[in-house]
């Protein structure tokens, strides 16, 4: 790439809400409020849309299976559906009975996991086409999922988190009955007990939930400017060193804080530091065991909806959408936009590392 950054040309005509670059290439899955997701390449400067694909609602969140031709999505036309890129077929794999809201795949374990707005985790066993998705029922909305190799964070309303342990989960809901309805893809509700329950280091809202590629913790992010930072080690010694801190709060011309919501967080694949997206604009890259930033890019036409890291860690993408944090109403031309960034070998190196 010519430069260190550059804009995706055709872009999503309304809000982006996830970002997701594929597991060993720079094809990027881009899903929109305009009912569509895109597919570009980003290997060359400016970036190449290859192909969109329509769904019946917006879409909430996408996510890469285990190779470049499989795509999972979800949204608020309650589905969970497969997607082969090449081919643009749609498989429903199951529905909610409202909006899904977030989609993580584990190739360690090949199951798909979506969280719904109806407080339920769908679990879907891609290795068996004869299994059907089971159902766990969570004591509140969750907002936002993530993983490890091993570990399943969901964070929800009400500052609860639960921590799921992944190979516990896999197999527990698949010995469940084989009693699915076909026609409706209805999953069979489980009772499986997470491995740890928590509640939230932050006071307000979480917005965005994000683990360590080291399957040692993972950081968390609100609406009212913060993150905080956990492990997932129960021993009171690795309990203590969790934290929080402020962030994407920027003085007005009174010079009084505004706070902003900090709506994306993403890990790097290799240095394990982590970018946050704020309402403010801004995208910032932290160092969480040395617990400093280690650097702020320039300031975004509109909110940060979205971040992701590539693969190999080269490449950070961001999406930015109108937040209406400015009181502002409708999405005005040239505010949706995704950007490709090309990091340099220790941009995104953390302060702590030689």
């Amino acid at each position: 790439m010519a430069t260190p950054q550059y804009e995706l040309s055709d872009p999503p005509s309304d809000a982006i809400s996830a970002i997701k670059f594929a597991p060993a290439s720079l094809q990027l899955l881009v899903a929109s409020w305009d009912k569509n997701v895109y597919l570009y390449d980003t290997s060359e400067s400016g970036g190449r849309l290859l192909r969109t694909y329509q769904h019946r609602a917006p879409v909430l969140d996408v996510c890469f299976g285990d190779n470049d031709e499989d795509a999972y999505t979800t949204g608020l036309d309650w589905d969970v559906r497969r997607l082969n890129l090449s081919s643009g077929d749609q498989t429903v794999l199951s529905s909610h009975t409202a909006g899904v809201k977030s989609l993580v795949y584990s190739s360690q374990h090949h199951i798909l996991v979506s969280a719904s707005w109806d407080s339920t985790l769908n679990i879907h066993h891609l290795s068996s086409a004869s299994s059907p998705p089971t159902s766990i029922a969570l004591p509140s909305k969750p907002f936002s999922i993530s993983l490890t190799a091993t570990k399943l964070v969901v964070a929800m309303a009400s500052r609860t988190l639960h921590i799921y342990d992944l190979a516990s989960l896999a197999s527990s809901s698949s010995s469940a009955p084989q009693t699915t309805d076909s026609q409706t893809r209805t999953a069979i509700l489980v009772s499986i007990e997470p491995w740890q329950r928590r509640e939230s280091s932050l006071k307000f809202m979480t917005r965005a939930v994000a683990c360590m590629p080291n399957d040692a913790g993972y950081a968390s992010s609100s609406i009212e400017g913060r993150v905080a930072v956990e492990w997932f080690d129960p021993s009171p010694e690795s309990q203590a060193r969790k934290y929080a801190f402020k962030c994407h709060r920027q003085a007005n011309e009174q010079g009084i804080d505004v706070v902003y919501p900090v709506n994306a967080l993403a890990f790097h694949p290799v240095h394990g530091t982590f970018a946050s997206g704020g309402g403010d604009g801004f995208v910032a890259l932290w160092d969480g065991v040395a617990k400093r930033r280690i650097r702020q890019y320039q300031r975004y036409a509109s909110s940060v909806s979205a971040v992701a890291f590539s693969g190999d860690g080269k490449f950070l993408a961001v999406a930015i959408s109108p937040g209406f944090e400015d009181g502002r109403e409708g999405v005005g031309e040239g505010v949706v936009k995704v950007f490709i960034r090309d990091l340099g070998e220790n941009e995104a190196k953390g302060k702590s590392m030689k």
